[in-house]
């Protein structure tokens, strides 16, 4: 039974008043828990809007993270470039919004290094993501600045397979499962809130953990 257009709205106020909160309660310093190396999942949980079967494979050797808004290097990024770039690795829990869980071995860019690389205003609210499998998201920068949050490329130490986001997904310590877009093709620095795939479904944009 669909809801009336006011209890639709009134629910949307109570979620945005649940984002500004945790938003105010986020500490950019506190670390999420870590786990040891023997406790990763291999391979990991498989999750999305869709089957695994329909995954659609990414080319490595053509695919370029495009980047926007306020930036001053928008020069594309290839899989070689991540690869040169610093990496930090992390065994961190990822927990679904449906309730389930498991332990990950992440290694990738730290997101605040990258940002930093190509020039992007710190001081911008929102970073934004476009993914090949049409899958937006979007983050406060807090969050991006948070060294448990990278542009992860490499699951339990071996390139990400194509079901987990080859080449590049994110990968937050501090944030529910679905804010961790896989198969990113496009990075924007915004001050317009730019929603995300199950926020337009009334899914709580913060999402925080």
């Amino acid at each position: 039974m669909k809801r009336p257009a006011s209890v639709q709205a009134a629910l949307r106020a109570i979620s945005r008043m649940n984002d500004e909160v945790q938003a105010l309660l986020f500490d950019p310093n506190h670390l999420a828990p870590t786990y040891p190396s023997s406790m990763i999942l291999r391979p990991p949980k498989f999750n999305a809007y869709y089957d695994v079967m329909d995954v659609k494979p990414v080319n490595g050797e053509t695919w370029r993270l495009e980047l926007s808004g306020l930036i001053a290097d928008k020069r594309p990024w290839t899989v070689r470039d991540l690869q040169a770039m610093p990496q930090s690795s992390m065994v961190i829990k990822h927990i679904c919004v449906e309730g389930w869980s498991y332990i990950g071995g992440w290694t990738g860019v730290p997101l605040r290094i990258f940002l930093e690389r190509v020039g992007a205003d710190l001081r911008a609210q929102y970073v934004a993501f476009k993914t090949a499998d049409d899958y937006p998201s979007s983050i406060d920068m807090a969050t991006a600045l948070h060294p448990q949050t990278l542009l992860a490329i490499k699951y339990g130490g071996e390139t990400l397979a194509d079901p987990f986001g080859y080449p590049v997904r994110l990968r937050m310590a501090t944030k529910l499962g679905y804010k961790n877009p896989k198969w990113i093709t496009a990075l924007e620095v915004t001050n317009t809130y730019p929603g995300g795939f199950w926020e337009k479904k009334g899914f709580p944009w913060f999402a925080g953990i």
